[in-house]
C-alpha cells in the first residue's frame, strides 16, 4: 500500500480493491474463483506475491492458487501442508485483529515444517516497519455465518512499498479475505447446484431423488434463491423463491409469485437487469422491499435447461450486499471530504478543478488558425507528450480521440472589456480573527465556528457550486457561469453571511472574511488557479485595516 495518510491514495486503493472483489464474483468456477483471489492480492492490495491455501476434506491445506511469480507457482501449487503445522502458525506471532503476522525474528522456527513456502534471501531491515523476506502475514478465511469453520488461509509477501502494512492496509486485507471466503463458498454452492441440475436433466430414472436434493439445496441456501420463467410472454416471472429471499425482501412466497425481478428492481437499474438476464449474468442492483425501501443485492443467473426443449427457466442467486455498499460509499466520502465540516477537501477540490481544465490555453481567431496550420504541417512542438496535437488530431495528422476532442474550454472574463464572457470563478476565503477565538476559547470553539461558517457558505451558493475547505480557516468556492460583477456580488454576499455573531457555548463570537477572486482557465494547472486566487485574497486583506477585516 502507498502513503496511507493521503485520502486520494486511499480512494485509488479502494477502487483497486473494489475491482478485485468484483472479479471474485464474476468467476464461473471454483478454480477460477481461487485464482481470482490470488490475482486480486497482487492487483488490488499492493503485494508482489499472493497464495491461497484451501482446507481439504481431511483437514489439511493445499496450495490451490498462486500469483506473482511463475517459478514459485510451479514449485508449490498443489503441495499440501498439515493442519497441525498451520494451526501452529496461526497461534503464534502477532494478532492484527483478524490477521496473523509472524516477524522474521520468530519465523525462523518454521523453516523446516511441512507447510509449502517460498522466500528469497534479503538484507536486514533498515528501519522498524521495513518488510523482511522472512516476515509472514496470513489472513484466515472462515465460512459464512460468523462461525470459526476455517475455509482456508491467504498468505501474502513482498509489499510493493517495502513496508509492513499499516492500519489501512490491514483493514483492506482483512475485508478482502472476508469477501474471498464468501466468493469461494458461493462458488462451491453454485457448483453443487449445477451438479444437481445436471443429474435432474440426465438421470430420468432418479428424477424424484434429484428433485429432492435440489429442493433442499434451494430452500436451505443461506442467501436468496429464485427460479424464474425464461422466454415467452411471462419471461422473468418468479416461479419459486426460498425463505432467505422472502426474508430479504420482506414479502411472502405467495406474493412474490405475482412479480418478476423487473417489477421489483429500482427504475435506475432496469437496464442493468435486462443485460443480466442470461446464463452466467451477474449484476449489482437495488430491489424493492415491502416497506418501500430498496436493498443493494448481488444477482447472478444460471440457466436450467431441458435436454429436449432447450432453456426453460433461470436460477437466480440473490446476495445482500447493502452493508458493503454502505461501507464503500462511506469510505469514498471520507477520502474526499473534510472530517470536521463535511465539505469537499483539498484533494476533491483539486480533482474538480482538474476535470474542468486542459493543458491547451483557449485561443480564438487567427491565432487558432495558425496553431492548426502549424500542427498540420509538422510543427514538433504542437504535438503533446500523449501523441495528440493541440488541434485535437492525432500525431499522424488524422482525426482522433485526443484529450480535447469533446472538451469545452474554460475561459475567464476579460478584465478590460465587458464582452459578456462567463467563467468559472474561484473565491479564496480566509477568516479574519479566527486565531484569537482559538487562543481565547480553545479549539472546541474554533471547530464550532468552522462548522457554522461552512454551513453559511453552503447556504449562500447554488446547487451546482462547490464549497470546499482547504484546511485551517481557509475555504474555496467554485461558482461557474459568472461574470466579474457576478463574482464580486457573490463575494459580498458570502462575507455578509459570515460576519453575523456565532453562538458558541453560550457566548457570541465574530469573525470576518477576506476574499480573493480568481478565474480558472484552460492552460493553467489547478495549483496555479488556487495560487492566483490566494494572492488576490492577500492583496484584498492587506488593503483593509484590521478593524475593518474583523467587521467583514
Amino acid at each position: 500500500m502507498e502513503a496511507e495518510s493521503e485520502p486520494y491514495v486511499r480512494l485509488a486503493t479502494m477502487r483497486q480493491l473494489h475491482q478485485a472483489v468484483a472479479d471474485l464474483n464474476t468467476a464461473r468456477s471454483l478454480a477460477d474463483t481461487l485464482q481470482a483471489v490470488a490475482d486480486g492480492i497482487v492487483a488490488g492490495l499492493g503485494y508482489e506475491l499472493g497464495c491461497v491455501n484451501l482446507v481439504r476434506p481431511d483437514g489439511d491445506l493445499v496450495v490451490a492458487a498462486f500469483a506473482g511469480n511463475s517459478a514459485a507457482e510451479a514449485l508449490i501449487t498443489g503441495r499440501v501442508g498439515s493442519r497441525d503445522s498451520w494451526d501452529r502458525r496461526l497461534s503464534m506471532g502477532e494478532a492484527w485483529d483478524g490477521l496473523r503476522f509472524i516477524p522474521h525474528t520468530e519465523g525462523w522456527v518454521l523453516l523446516d515444517d511441512d507447510v509449502p513456502q517460498w522466500h528469497t534471501e534479503g538484507p536486514e531491515p533498515r528501519f522498524e516497519d521495513e518488510w523482511h523476506p522472512l516476515d509472514r502475514l496470513y489472513a484466515p478465511m472462515y465460512a459464512s455465518g460468523g462461525g470459526q469453520d476455517l475455509l482456508g488461509v491467504i498468505s501474502v509477501d513482498r509489499p510493493r512499498n517495502g513496508r509492513r502494512p499499516g492500519a489501512w492496509g490491514r483493514e483492506a486485507l482483512q475485508m478482502y479475505a472476508s469477501q474471498a471466503a464468501i466468493a469461494i463458498s458461493n462458488a462451491r454452492l453454485r457448483a453443487n447446484m449445477q451438479r444437481a441440475l445436471v443429474r435432474l436433466e440426465r438421470e430420468q430414472q432418479a428424477l424424484r431423488a434429484s428433485e429432492e436434493s435440489f429442493r433442499q439445496a434451494f430452500e436451505y441456501a443461506p442467501s436468496g434463491m429464485a427460479i424464474a420463467e425464461m422466454g415467452g410472454d411471462q419471461h422473468g416471472r418468479l416461479l419459486r423463491t426460498n425463505d432467505a429471499l422472502c426474508r430479504l425482501l420482506g414479502r411472502p412466497a405467495s406474493v412474490l409469485r405475482r412479480y418478476s425481478f423487473a417489477d421489483l428492481v429500482h427504475p435506475e437499474d432496469i437496464g442493468t437487469l435486462l443485460r443480466t438476464s442470461a446464463e452466467g449474468g451477474r449484476a449489482e442492483l437495488r430491489l424493492g422491499r415491502r416497506d418501500g425501501t430498496y436493498l443493494w443485492v448481488s444477482l447472478r443467473n444460471s440457466v436450467v435447461a431441458d435436454t429436449a426443449d432447450g432453456p426453460r427457466f433461470l436460477l437466480t442467486h440473490v446476495e445482500d450486499i447493502e452493508e458493503r455498499k454502505r461501507n464503500e460509499l462511506h469510505l469514498a466520502h471520507r477520502a474526499s471530504h473534510d472530517a470536521l465540516t463535511g465539505l469537499p477537501n483539498s484533494a476533491e477540490l483539486r480533482a474538480r478543478l482538474s476535470a474542468r481544465l486542459c493543458e491547451r490555453p483557449h485561443s480564438t481567431g487567427t491565432s487558432m488558425a495558425v496553431e492548426a496550420l502549424d500542427a498540420a504541417y509538422g510543427d514538433i512542438e504542437a504535438t503533446s507528450p500523449h501523441g495528440y496535437r493541440a488541434d485535437g488530431y492525432e500525431a499522424d495528422g488524422l482525426p482522433g480521440t485526443g484529450p480535447y476532442d469533446h472538451h469545452v474550454h474554460t475561459v475567464a472574463p476579460h478584465p478590460e472589456r465587458d464582452d459578456g464572457t462567463k467563467g468559472l470563478a474561484v473565491l479564496f476565503c480566509d477568516l479574519d480573527g479566527f486565531k484569537s477565538i482559538n487562543d481565547r476559547f480553545g479549539h472546541h470553539a474554533g471547530d464550532a465556528v468552522l462548522i457554522e461558517v461552512a454551513r453559511r457558505l453552503t447556504t449562500c451558493v447554488r446547487d451546482g457550486d462547490t464549497v470546499a475547505r482547504l484546511g485551517g480557516d481557509e475555504f474555496v468556492v467554485l461558482a461557474d457561469g459568472l461574470g466579474e460583477a457576478d463574482a464580486a456580488d457573490l463575494a459580498v454576499r458570502l462575507r455578509n453571511a459570515i460576519i453575523p455573531p456565532i453562538r458558541v457555548d453560550g457566548r457570541a463570537v465574530r469573525v470576518g472574511a477576506s476574499f480573493g477572486i480568481g478565474w480558472a482557465e484552460c492552460g493553467m494547472t489547478e495549483e496555479e488557479v488556487l495560487h492566483s486566487a490566494d494572492q488576490r485574497m492577500y492583496v484584498e486583506k492587506r488593503s483593509r485595516s484590521k478593524v475593518h477585516r474583523r467587521a467583514g
